[in-house]
C-alpha cells in the first residue's frame, strides 16, 4: 500500500494567510522527503478557512522544491472556470511537472462560490460532466475542436491559422492525458458508478464513516463493468485523518480531545457546513442514524485515526478489514497548530506506520 497526502487545507479564521501557505507548502515538502507518493490539495475562492483559492497554482510554486512526489488537484472545480481555460492551464502544469502531474476534479460544491461566481442557480454537475467531456477531447482532438455542449461551444475554425501556429491547444506530456481522479463523499455515491464508466480513478473522502467507504468501491466495479474495464483495486485511495505520537496520550489529546486540536477544528467546521446543507449523511454509521445523537465528539472519536505508531497500524489494519485491499492510503493533512507534532506525524507515519502496516499486509497475503 502506498501513502499519499490530501490536505483541503483547513485553518483557523484568525491564522495569518501568508504563513498558513507557506506552512501548506512545507507540508507537501516534508511527504517528499519522507517517502509519499502523491499529494493533492483543494480550492475555493470564498472560504477564509480553506483559503488555497487555485489549486494548479499552488501546486505549481512546488515543482521546483520537490523531487519525486506526485502533485495533484484535489480538486480543480471545473464549474468554475471554461474548460478551455482549464484544459490548457492543466496540460503546461503537466509538462512543467513532466508527468508528475494528477488531474483531481470536482464540480465545486460550495454554495457561496457558485454565488460569487453567478452560477448559483446552475446545475453545477451538469457542468462538471460537460466540461470533462470537452476537456478529454481537447486534450484527444486537433485543432478547430468543433466542440458543444448547453453550457460552452468550443472552437477556433474561424481564427485558425496553423501555418503561425494558431487555434491549437497544448496537449499534456502524459498520454493520451494525466490521470483524471475524482472524490467520492455521499455513501453508495453515484459518482463512483461515473468514474467507472469514464475511466477514472477514485478517492474516498476522509468523512465518511468506515462502513461507507466499502459502497464507493462496489459502485466504481458497477461503472467499469458496465463497459467492459477491469478494475483495478491498486487504483483506489482512500483518505483518512490519522495523527501519530510517540506518546499515545498526547496523540489522543492533539487528535481528538483537547479543544484546540486542529482536528476537531477541522470536524467543527465541515460538519457545520454540510448539515447546514443537508449533506451531513457520511457522518452517520447508519442512514437512520438520529441527528440529534451525531455531536462533534461522536464524529472525531469514529473518524480520527490517533494514537502511538503501534495503536495506528491495529486500527489501520482493523479499517482495512472492513474497506478490503486498496492501492494508496492518503494522510489526510491538518492545520499545523502545533508545527512540531504536525510534523512529527508525518514522519512517525512514513517511518514506523506504513513499513509495519505494509509488513502486516504481506503477511496476511
Amino acid at each position: 500500500m502506498n501513502l499519499g497526502f490530501f490536505t483541503m487545507p483547513v485553518h483557523r479564521l484568525d491564522r495569518d494567510y501568508t504563513q498558513t501557505l507557506e506552512e501548506d507548502r512545507e507540508a507537501v515538502i516534508l511527504a517528499d522527503r519522507l517517502g509519499y507518493s502523491e499529494a493533492y490539495v483543494g480550492e475555493h475562492l470564498t472560504d477564509a478557512a480553506e483559503s488555497i483559492t487555485n489549486s494548479m497554482l499552488f501546486q505549481a510554486s512546488l515543482i521546483s522544491e520537490t523531487r519525486n512526489i506526485r502533485l495533484g488537484t484535489g480538486t480543480t472545480n471545473l464549474s468554475h472556470a471554461h474548460p478551455v481555460v482549464i484544459a490548457a492551464q492543466a496540460a503546461m502544469l503537466d509538462h512543467l511537472l513532466k508527468g508528475r502531474f494528477l488531474f483531481g476534479i470536482s464540480p465545486g460544491a460550495l454554495e457561496s462560490d457558485a454565488e460569487a461566481l453567478g452560477i448559483l442557480g446552475l446545475d453545477r454537475r451538469e457542468m462538471f460532466s460537460e466540461s470533462i467531456g470537452h476537456i478529454v477531447a481537447i486534450w484527444q482532438g486537433e485543432a478547430p475542436y468543433d466542440l458543444e455542449g448547453k453550457h460552452w461551444k468550443i472552437t477556433t475554425r474561424e481564427t485558425l491559422f496553423p501555418e503561425v501556429g494558431i487555434g491549437p491547444i497544448v496537449k499534456p506530456y502524459q498520454k493520451p492525458h494525466p490521470p483524471v481522479l475524482g472524490t467520492v463523499v455521499a455513501p453508495h455515491s453515484s459518482t463512483a458508478t461515473e468514474m467507472g464508466r469514464r475511466g477514472f480513478l477514485p478517492i474516498s473522502a476522509n468523512f465518511l464513516m468506515e462502513n461507507w467507504v466499502p459502497t464507493h468501491w462496489a459502485n466504481y466495479v458497477k461503472g467499469c463493468e458496465e463497459v467492459g474495464r477491469t478494475p483495478d483495486r491498486a487504483d483506489w485511495r482512500v483518505a483518512r485523518s490519522i495523527f501519530v505520537n510517540d506518546d499515545h496520550r498526547t496523540a489522543l489529546d492533539y487528535g481528538r480531545a483537547n479543544e484546540r486540536s486542529p482536528y476537531r477544528f477541522y470536524y467543527r467546521q465541515l460538519f457545520t457546513k454540510l448539515k447546514k446543507l443537508g449533506r451531513h449523511a457520511a457522518f452517520k454509521p447508519t442512514a437512520d442514524f438520529p441527528d440529534e445523537e451525531l455531536t462533534l465528539d461522536f464524529i472525531v472519536d469514529r473518524l480520527v485515526i490517533a494514537g502511538d505508531p503501534k495503536s495506528v497500524t491495529d486500527q489501520l489494519l482493523a479499517f482495512r478489514e472492513v474497506t478490503g485491499d486498496f492501492g494508496t492510503l492518503l494522510y489526510a493533512g491538518k492545520d499545523w497548530e502545533d508545527k512540531s507534532l504536525g510534523r512529527r506525524s508525518m514522519e512517525l507515519m512514513a517511518e514506523k506506520v506504513m513499513p509495519a502496516v505494509n509488513a502486516a499486509i504481506g503477511q496476511a497475503g
